[in-house]
Order: C-alpha cells, then sequence, then structure tokens
C-alpha cells in the first residue's frame, strides 16, 4: 500500500519533519491509524490486522508519526500546529495547553501517519505507510520511509522491497529518490480495481555507498537544504 501524494503545504517541509517524532505503534494507537487508514486506502486493512501484528508478529515494524511540538493554543489561534490539534482533533486535559497535554498523555499528541514493514530473513519489505491527507506534502511521509530503511539496517537486511500502485506516481519518485528500483510488475494485484503494482527493490542496501547516500538524503530533509 502507499497513499503519499501532496496537498497545500501549510508550513515547510522541513519544519514539519522536524516537529514530528516516529515511535513504535501500540494498541493505543490503533483508533487513530485506522481513521488515516479509511481515508488512505480503497480497501483498508481490519483492525484486527493491526492487532495481530502488534501483538503476535515478531517479525513485523510498525510505527507512527506523531506531531512533537503542539504550540500553546492560547499564545497563538492561528498557528499551523493549533490548527491541525483542532483538525485530528487533539483532545485536552483541563487548564493545560496542547503541548502539556502530549507530554502527560502521549497519545493525545495526534497521529500524523503510519507504516509497518515485515522481516523476511535477510529482506525487509514495507507493507504500508500512510499520512494523514491534512499533512500529506511536507516531508512527514519521507521522514516515516527514512525510519523504516534505519531499522532495517539495524535488523541486517540486504535488500528492501515494497509494491506500489502503477498510478501512484507520486509514492513512485519518492521510493526513486531513496534508489528503489522497478524489478517487476505484479498483474491485478489491488483487489478493488485489479490495478497492477510495481515491485520495487532496493538491490545495494548493504553498500558503504547507500548508507551515505541514506545519511545525506537524510540531512537534506532535516535541515531543509
Amino acid at each position: 500500500m502507499s497513499a503519499i501524494s501532496p496537498v497545500p503545504i501549510l508550513t515547510p517541509a522541513h519544519t514539519a519533519t522536524r516537529s514530528i517524532v516516529i515511535e513504535p505503534m501500540d494498541v493505543h494507537d490503533i483508533p487513530a491509524v485506522m481513521e488515516i487508514e479509511r481515508m488512505a486506502f480503497p480497501r483498508p486493512w481490519p483492525e484486527k490486522a493491526y492487532r495481530y501484528e502488534l501483538a503476535e508478529n515478531d517479525n513485523a515494524y510498525f510505527v507512527v508519526a506523531r506531531a512533537l511540538n503542539i504550540e500553546n493554543a492560547t499564545a497563538s489561534s492561528t498557528s499551523p500546529w493549533h490548527r491541525l490539534a483542532q483538525l485530528l482533533h487533539l483532545p485536552h486535559l483541563p487548564g493545560r495547553t496542547a503541548a502539556q497535554t502530549a507530554r502527560i498523555a502521549p497519545h493525545a499528541a495526534p497521529v500524523l501517519g503510519f507504516a509497518g514493514m515485515w522481516m523476511y530473513v535477510d529482506e525487509a519489505h514495507i507493507a504500508t505507510i500512510a499520512t494523514h491527507p491534512s499533512v500529506r506534502g511536507r516531508g512527514i511521509g519521507e521522514r516515516i520511509l527514512l525510519d523504516l530503511l534505519h531499522e532495517a539496517q539495524r535488523r541486517h537486511a540486504v535488500t528492501v522491497t515494497l509494491e506500489v500502485r502503477v498510478s501512484n506516481i507520486v509514492a513512485q519518485n519518492l521510493y526513486r529518490k531513496y534508489e528503489f528500483e522497478e524489478v517487476g510488475r505484479r498483474k491485478a494485484y489491488y483487489h478493488d480495481n485489479r490495478e497492477d503494482a510495481l515491485l520495487m527493490t532496493i538491490t545495494n542496501f548493504e553498500s558503504p555507498a547507500y548508507r551515505e547516500r541514506l545519511e545525506a538524503l537524510e540531512h537534506s530533509l532535516v535541515s531543509g537544504s
């Protein structure tokens, strides 16, 4: 699955990417994940699939991206993060700012995106990645992808693979930026419209040259250079 597509940008992408944290998904995140899932995919995964991945699949790695720096709502009701908190229905504890709420109750910080990856011996397979429609085009999906690639390195993956719809050019361009190459095509892979999927793989994932490339891409994304 893939749901990376551009929408109007509220803040510079590098600012947004510095204002999120990627952390392991847990069961408290499932309702927010399901909300994004339903908006992102024509045939969303069922909730029980996420519960299985989190509780029973030792080879799974699932993460969420959270807003890190929700600005003081009383200080600026027009700030982009305040608007985002309102849009995503960020709950508040009585008498506390959104930022204080997020620190005290981490799961109250809005989930902006999520992803999942499976390990098959020495192959990392990216199973799903999506961001909330309101924050697409701001580098958050790319930050999540970077986290998956770093985890694949930590797990000593030799290759990284994924499937992507042939019509999803935006996602394909992102993947090619990270040196995914088209290595095959799965006919009628998507059941909603029988669209083909491109099978894309990083074939030189273990090489020193790719590690340097990944570091350079990460520096560019975070610094905005």
